[in-house]
């Protein structure tokens, strides 16, 4: 019998620091077991994330001055890493699960989320391969990439006590937008890195848009879950309220 996942799709907010904000509140109800098991996906808007070790270099706010100019909102995410560019055209998917010991299995969530995006993304006739980049943006090594060329989607992941929240952003289109973002963001952070590694699902199979990789995240889905959809609860709503300002950039390092 498969296990049953509480999923929750749809557009995230408008507003991109309340949507990392109920990202962590869904980890934190989960992790205290006032939910199931919960999964998110959607599609993120035109924004920038960025990481703790971004946030405190000397650089960072003239990132965030980057990022806003580029017409791009400014997040602290949740999990750890570098920056990282979405530009409307992408595909988030998250999961929170409650586990007593989240440390022990980080590799293993790393892997097991990696496995999904690659097979959602070969599905649809990607070269698609587990591995990082030389050079890539936010690197990691469990990115997933293409023909071992270029990143298509970022894994991240935030433990705390009783659990673990492993996100996934899948750039399906707009390569050339997010290399011009993050050009003076990285400049600014002073992370050397290779603007080439962006690449997105569209470049790779022609016409394939977020829809499509969207689609294919949900059946991979349900071939290892029974999935459960369900909406986002008035508990989580308000504890996401109170946590927004931990996910708001501050304007000095």
């Amino acid at each position: 019998m498969q296990p049953i996942l509480r999923l929750l799709r749809g557009a995230c907010p408008a507003d991109a620091v309340l949507g990392t904000a109920v990202s962590n509140a869904i980890l934190q109800r989960v992790a205290a077991g006032q939910l199931p098991e919960t999964a998110r996906l959607g599609r993120p808007g035109r924004i920038v994330t960025f990481g703790r070790r971004d946030a405190v270099c000397r650089g960072y706010p003239e990132a965030l001055a980057a990022t806003r100019a580029a017409g791009y909102e400014a997040v602290e995410r949740l999990a750890g890493g570098r920056a990282a560019a979405y530009n409307g055209a992408a595909v988030n998917l998250s999961r929170a699960r409650s586990d007593p010991n989240p440390a022990g299995g980080t590799r293993a969530r790393f892997a097991e989320m990696a496995e999904l995006i690659r097979a959602a993304l070969a599905s649809l006739g990607v070269d698609a391969r587990v591995g990082e980049v030389p050079g890539e943006y936010c690197p990691g090594a469990y990115s997933v990439n293409a023909r071992g060329r270029v990143k298509l989607a970022g894994i991240g992941q935030r433990l705390v006590k009783g659990g673990a929240h492993v996100g996934c952003v899948i750039v399906a289109g707009g390569a050339e937008e997010l290399r011009e973002v993050l050009v003076p963001v990285y400049e600014a952070l002073e992370i050397e890195w290779e603007p080439g590694t962006v690449g997105c699902v569209g470049d790779e199979v022609g016409g394939t848009t977020a829809s499509d990789v969207e689609a294919a995240l949900l059946a991979q889905l349900e071939q290892r879950f029974e999935v459960s959809e369900a909406r986002l609860d008035a508990g989580t709503e308000a504890l996401a309220a109170e946590l927004t300002p931990r996910h708001r950039p501050r304007e000095s390092a």
